[in-house]
């Protein structure tokens, strides 16, 4: 039955992984307003956006095996309601302390189900061309859905609430849940399969205290010890999984799984295009609202073009896959960004319309690089280990996210933080230097004179970090490309 329906069981899974993946991003467009209406502080600003996805990296490969041991089907429906009451938590959250806490909440749901989406996807296509460009599919959708969170974010915001672009879940996984249920095979299920929680908690705390050292080296403020101290932490927590993964007889990650050169280069394919994307589209939608003064409405329609040219390449890229081969593919898509990037960055001063056509190249670029790295991380593994593999994939798209806010975005608040360079009395404290936002803030409240020169003073900072963000971003894409043509091969190409 399942092989008759696979395009509707195609529609099940891809609907709920949009869910997933755009909560990533829905908040770089909210972001301004959730901080004026929680009073949230700037630390309290990154952990908004990150404890979803770095909650969701420590999860996935213990959901991975999960997924094995229980069944794909069985983990992806019972994740569904958690998601949708998660989002209902973080949509009336009062404070930034409890939607962070909701934030974390509504990881645990999509942990369960993002593993199962992909394992889904592999058991119910069996024809190769077919299983590519279902594949093409899945990551047109993981790729949209990360470029369209800004822009459903600034729709949702010019209408409604903040809380609406939660909200909006609890809908959509009410009308999916039933469907699921009835279509979706069962697939996996191996009782000799164990769940390892300890490993979990493990790569949990390590991913934690890496990412809280990497964002404190941007706050000026910050402490030795807590960069040292949280560094250590996170080293200790990562090198303890990876050794027991080493003895363990089925372990969470099979770490041979790396030999392969197509695998592990997906995987890198995988975490830098998450951190191009997530880190380029922060600071663009920051830099539209506080310094350029549009609204979310008008942010998400100067957006748009990236998740359009996202969504339009990623299949097209699973079906030129076979034809060309996987290193050609890479390779382009890895230019047509790095491309996009460069252009944004020598055009961020012109008129908005060349800056649309800039995202537009640099989203056909991550589109592309989508689809290949799924293809290269999923057709280089056994059949029996798709749960695992699909975790795995699911973690480096998760942790290029959460890098490229941390560091991109960290980036932006260290450059910007020691380039604004303020006369002596214009402001007491230390507050204008922590963001933008505070400045601002700062200058709401102060003579029309005073303001101007803080708000002046402030937008050029901020200018200086949005081109060191773009700029990394750039180099980064061209240094992954020259790593990838020595650990990528060429591939038979079917003419």
């Amino acid at each position: 039955m399942h092989v008759n329906n696979r395009w509707l069981v195609l529609a099940i899974v891809t609907s709920t992984l949009f869910l997933i993946v755009i909560d990533m991003t829905v908040l770089y467009t909210a972001l301004p307003r959730i901080m004026q209406e929680l009073n949230g502080t700037a630390a309290e600003k990154l952990w908004i956006i990150n404890a979803y996805p770095l909650v969701v990296a420590g999860l996935l490969p213990g959901a991975g095996m999960l997924s094995d041991r229980l069944g794909h089907k069985r983990l992806f429906i019972t994740g569904l309601p958690l998601f949708a009451l998660a989002s209902w938590c973080a949509a009336f959250s009062p404070t930034a302390g409890l939607l962070i806490a909701s934030r974390v909440f509504l990881a645990v749901g999509a942990a369960m189900m993002m593993p199962a989406t992909l394992a889904i996807v592999r058991h119910v296509f069996v024809d190769e061309r077919e299983r590519a460009l279902a594949i093409g599919i899945w990551a047109a959708v993981a790729s949209g859905a990360a470029a369209l969170g800004p822009v459903l974010g600034g729709l949702l915001l010019e209408y409604f609430w903040w809380g609406s672009v939660f909200l909006i879940n609890v809908p959509v996984v009410m009308v999916v849940l039933p469907f699921a249920c009835w279509l979706i095979p069962h697939s996996g299920g191996n009782r000799q399969r164990p769940f390892d929680l300890v490993g979990s908690l493990q790569i949990m705390f390590g991913l934690v205290g890496a990412v809280f050292a990497l964002k404190e080296l941007s706050n000026i403020n910050a402490s030795l010890f807590s960069v040292v101290a949280s560094a250590a932490v996170g080293a200790l927590f990562l090198t303890l999984f990876v050794r027991r993964q080493q003895r363990a007889a089925q372990p969470m990650i099979d770490f041979s799984l790396f030999r392969n050169g197509g695998f592990s280069g997906g995987v890198m394919i995988a975490i830098v295009s998450g951190i191009a994307l997530t880190g380029v589209e922060l600071v663009l939608t920051q830099r539209l609202q506080l310094v350029l003064g549009l609204s979310p409405l008008m942010s998400a329609l100067m957006l748009l073009p990236l998740p359009v040219a996202s969504v339009l390449a990623a299949p097209l890229a699973g079906v030129l896959l076979p034809r060309y081969g996987e290193l050609a593919v890479i390779m382009f898509s890895f230019t047509l960004s790095a491309l996009g990037i460069i252009c944004l960055l020598g055009l961020f001063s012109s008129a908005l319309i060349w800056q649309m056509l800039a995202l537009f190249v640099t989203g056909c670029g991550l589109g592309a690089m989508f689809t290949a790295a799924s293809t290269s991380i999923m057709l280089n593994t056994p059949e029996e280990k798709a749960g695992m593999v699909a975790a795995i994939e699911d973690v480096s798209w998760e942790l290029g996210g959460v890098l490229g806010v941390t560091l991109l975005g960290g980036m932006m608040t260290a450059v910007y933080s020691y380039g604004l360079v303020l006369p002596e009395g214009l402001v007491s404290g230390e507050a204008a230097y922590d963001s933008i936002d505070e400045a601002l803030r700062i200058a709401a409240g102060m003579g029309a004179e005073r303001a101007a020169q803080l708000t002046g003073l402030a937008y050029g900072a901020f200018d200086r970090a949005f081109l060191a963000v773009l700029g990394s971003a750039a180099a980064l894409l061209v240094l992954t490309s020259l790593v990838l043509r020595r650990v990528l091969r060429p591939v038979h190409c079917v003419k």
